[in-house]
């Protein structure tokens, strides 16, 4: 895989054929032959060197005002401009190579919330002469310098464009299809690109070889839209666009790029391809009558199944070796792992979500390495090969989005042709809706894997300026970990709903995941469903990630799509009250911290492991904390919900405390999603090998995963389980296994293992705590055998049974949690071990029961409950409980006293009555 932060000095190669000066060059590309334009390696030529470069400490409010923080309000402002990027602006010195300047006079406008982050500041306006020209003056390069009387420089900066570009080419949100658009009377292409000076399609006849021809674009001084259309149908062709445009950090250049909007790419997103995605070429057999499962009437009806295609068949020797890892390992409904799903299907699981399936940029799509590492349990010999291939091996995540709206190529059995991922794709959906399953995408809208000029980036070198969120210097922000997108600027935001909507539309994409969702605004995320719902015809599920960090924290750019301020709309947040409270700790564990920090289902002060064992004992206190923590999920983190809390009071879920937040946050059931493990940090299995106490049995400890299990089934809202999860799923104690191979990332369908004591886990994230690792992984004692995972696997399924068996453990909304939820064992008396939950079913669609009681037990000894409102009852164990292939034969030992009302549950169990 090419490197995408190489130095720029190899990266940058200047086209022979080009003059250095843009403006001794001719001009026009219809000058330039095709093959001079379109052809060879090099994928920028700079046309104009920049004479100097400059942060950008301003920003437009909209065409006409800017805000400049810091700028002298005394001083004489000008906005110089230059065709060529030849402006220099030396600290007391005069300003050099300019074509011109616009004068700016002191203004009063507001700013806007989006920009207060840069601080307060005087505001400048363009006078009323220069505002027709101002459009024009953007396609070049533009520079804002505080001048004495004398014109010697008080200070210069660039001025981040997105306010002027939205305000200036606002039009361009309502087109409705910018890309390639094949049909039978021509060719359309559509970039969305109003700082650039030419751009020119260069189509291909191929995946490779050289161009067909190079076309000029025609510029729409309205949208900023350029476009072309070419004689013929050219379905089945590539292509790429030309853009000169001004890139501050270089100058002029011309962008040999890919398409924000294709639709589907050849190797290693080298050419877009042109398709209609409606042509019957690209749809398998039956696609038109793909019917989605009708399992979700409402929200809270998801449970989840989080999955990675390479992960799901790259072992399975039951999967035909040309389709392992790949999209079609689906169609193989004989294989082990489909039949997995099926079980999974047949329980009540409703949806498969896919991790990233888009285009992405951080996997070779053709020879990829395969490293085979071996070693003992506990030996870095394994990690060390991972770690010299993560770079070039087949193996990511795939949070590194290059095109938003095309398949992944290196899942297609043939990444070469652009049709293959498409068909293949829509192949993978029909199979896991035949098996009874919806499909859910996870998106990450909130960053591009690279940006700038880099040879990967492509938002960056066609607007260059424009889709990231900067900084108060005019850098791209990072706190998502890369180079955040800034889906408050219009086209930025419209390029997150057009793709959403691609998705739903031709696709048939039931679900989205969305990535680090509280860096979007909510309204977008609103008009995003809006779209989405009225492309469908139907309600497309909306979940994420709604954590609040970052530039955009507590609002300070705009209002988040976050769990603190989506209350009402509908989406889902995943929530870390019940989490942290089932599974102790927190995400970012390292340390003795990761020993210490027990949860409620792994010993938190009832079993204490031998870290604790050694300190001083942790206060009972904590346990009801964490107990009253885990009812705030299984009352579906409602805002408004009263619990009568360890201290006897009652309070609504929002007056109680998690980490200086609201406990409860949501406003309905299904804006929560409950979870206790996914892709990220280490898995439950592997987290209860550090908190529960060494002697803990492999038997003992799938109890403890079941239990856990329990209590996200049986929460109101999403139910969200990582995939192998119900396995007892190892990826041998590594806390973020991203770029860790397949090595790490295994999932045995046939059982026998659960890949525990592979090896030290990868040192860039786990490295520090190697010497905690060590002793754990050599110790065979850890190690799951096949009757452990056999039984984990048969009792989750049979918890999605009690989970489907009635609409009690899925409420439509927070009136109806109120009214029908209630829960036994609490206030300072309780048996904080112990949750008893009681649903009212009288009256209620789909309720199956009279009402419903689960009990969980999680300590390591059985306890009783006095409950004396349920005396006289007839109460009974679930069917499913009482089935012949029930998995766990230690429920039918609880037992109910009718006479006294009391309720006693064996060790490490949860039970569930019905009446």
């Amino acid at each position: 895989m090419d490197n995408p932060h190489r130095s720029r000095a190899l990266r940058l190669a200047v086209a022979a054929s080009v003059a250095t000066s843009f403006a001794t060059s001719g001009a026009a590309h219809a000058a330039t032959s095709a093959a001079a334009l379109c052809d060879g390696d090099a994928f920028q030529a700079i046309l104009s060197p920049a004479a100097a470069t400059f942060d950008a400490r301003a920003a437009w409010l909209d065409r006409r005002t800017l805000l400049w923080p810091g700028a002298r309000a005394d001083a004489r402002i000008r906005l110089y401009h230059s065709r060529n990027a030849a402006l220099t602006a030396p600290a007391g010195g005069k300003v050099a190579g300019a074509d011109g300047f616009l004068r700016l006079d002191a203004s009063q406008a507001a700013v806007p919330e989006r920009l207060r982050h840069l601080g307060n500041g005087p505001v400048f306006a363009l006078r009323a002469v220069d505002e027709g020209r101002i459009a024009a003056l953007h396609r070049g390069q533009l520079l804002l310098v505080s001048e004495a009387p004398d014109g010697t420089v008080l200070d210069a900066t660039r001025v981040q464009v997105a306010g002027a570009l939205d305000d200036l080419y606002a039009a361009a949100e309502a087109e409705s299809r910018l890309g390639a658009a094949p049909g039978a009377d021509g060719t359309t292409f559509k970039l969305w690109a109003p700082t650039a000076r030419q751009v020119s399609v260069c189509t291909y006849d191929g995946d490779s070889g050289p161009s067909r021809a190079a076309t000029p674009m025609r510029f729409d001084a309205k949208t900023g839209i350029w476009s072309a259309k070419l004689r013929g149908n050219l379905d089945g062709k590539y292509y790429r666009y030309a853009v000169d445009v001004l890139a501050p950090s270089a100058g002029i250049v011309r962008n040999l790029v890919t398409d924000p909007y294709s639709v589907s790419l050849t190797t290693d997103s080298r050419r877009s391809y042109i398709a209609d995605l409606a042509a019957p070429r690209l749809k398998p057999a039956g696609w038109d009558d793909d019917v989605r499962p009708a399992k979700v009437k409402a929200q809270p009806d998801m449970s989840i199944y989080e999955l990675h295609v390479r992960d799901f068949s790259i072992g399975d020797a039951t999967v035909s070796p040309a389709n392992r890892g790949k999209y079609t390992a689906f169609l193989e409904t004989e294989s082990d792992g489909m039949k997995h799903l099926r079980a999974l299907s047949q329980a009540g699981l409703t949806d498969v979500h896919l991790l990233p399936v888009y285009d992405i940029g951080s996997i070779p799509e053709q020879g990829c390495a395969t490293p085979a590492p071996a070693g003992a349990p506990d030996s870095d010999a394994q990690q060390k090969l991972i770690g010299a291939s993560k770079l070039t091996d087949c193996y990511n995540w795939g949070y590194d989005p290059y095109h938003y709206s095309a398949p992944e190529g290196s899942y297609s059995t043939n990444p070469a042709d652009g049709s293959r991922r498409i068909v293949e794709f829509r192949q993978m959906v029909q199979a896991l809706h035949r098996a009874g399953l919806r499909v859910g995408m996870d998106v990450v809208y909130n960053h591009t894997y690279t940006a700038g000029q880099d040879e990967k980036s492509v938002l960056d070198r066609v607007v260059p300026g424009y889709y990231h969120r900067l900084d108060a210097k005019g850098a791209i922000e990072r706190s998502t970990c890369c180079e955040n997108t800034a889906t408050e600027h219009r086209m930025m935001g419209k390029l997150m709903i057009d793709s959403s909507e691609l998705w739903t539309r031709h696709y048939h994409i039931d679900s989205f995941r969305f990535d680090l969702m509280g860096h979007q605004p909510r309204a977008v995320m609103e008009a995003l469903q809006r779209r989405v719902n009225a492309a469908t015809g139907r309600h497309v599920n909306l979940i994420g990630e709604g954590w609040n960090f970052g530039e955009v924290a507590d609002g300070k750019r705009f209002v988040q799509a976050s769990q603190l301020s989506l209350n009402g709309s509908g989406i889902g947040t995943f929530s870390d009250r019940g989490r942290d409270a089932v599974r102790g700790g927190g995400a970012g564990d390292s340390g003795r911290d990761m020993f210490t920090r027990q949860g409620f289902v792994n010993g938190l002060v009832y079993d204490p492991n031998e870290e604790n064992a050694r300190n001083a004992p942790r206060d009972r206190t904590e346990l009801l904390k964490a107990a009253d923590l885990v009812k705030v999920g299984l009352a579906g983190t409602l805002r408004t919900y009263p619990l009568q809390t360890y201290t006897g009071e009652v309070r609504e879920l929002q007056h109680i405390d998690y980490s200086g937040q609201p406990a409860g946050y949501a406003s309905e059931p299904g804006e929560v999603v409950n979870y206790v493990e996914n892709h990220d940090n280490q898995t439950l299995y592997d987290l209860n090998v550090l908190r529960l106490p060494a002697s803990t049995s492999t038997a003992e400890r799938a109890r403890v995963q079941v239990l856990a299990a329990a209590i996200n089934a049986f929460s109101q809202g999403v139910a969200y389980f990582h995939a192998g999860f119900d396995i007892l799923r190892s990826k041998s104690l590594d806390r973020n296994s991203f770029e860790s191979g397949d090595w790490f990332n295994r999932l045995d369908w046939t059982y026998r293992d659960n890949y525990f004591g592979t090896g030290l886990p990868p040192a860039a994230d786990n490295g520090k705590d190697y010497a905690l690792f060590q002793p754990l992984l050599a110790n065979p004692a850890f190690k799951p055998a096949p009757r452990d995972i056999a039984f984990t696997r048969d009792a989750f399924r049979d918890l999605l049974n009690i989970r489907a068996s009635s609409t009690l453990f899925r409420l439509r909304s927070a009136d109806d949690v109120k009214a029908r939820l209630r829960f036994y064992n609490t206030g300072p008396a309780q048996v904080p071990t112990v949750i008893a939950g009681r649903l009212d079913g009288a009256g209620y669609d789909g309720a199956g029961f009279e009402a419903v009681l689960y009990l969980i037990n999680v300590d390591k000894v059985p306890r009783s409950i006095a409950v004396p409102q349920e005396a006289g009852r007839n109460w009974h164990p679930h069917p499913v409980h009482t089935s012949s292939s029930a998995a766990d034969p230690r429920a039918l030992d609880a037992r109910y006293d009718a006479s006294t009302g009391r309720f006693t549950i064996p060790a490490r169990t949860a039970v569930v009555f019905v009446e």
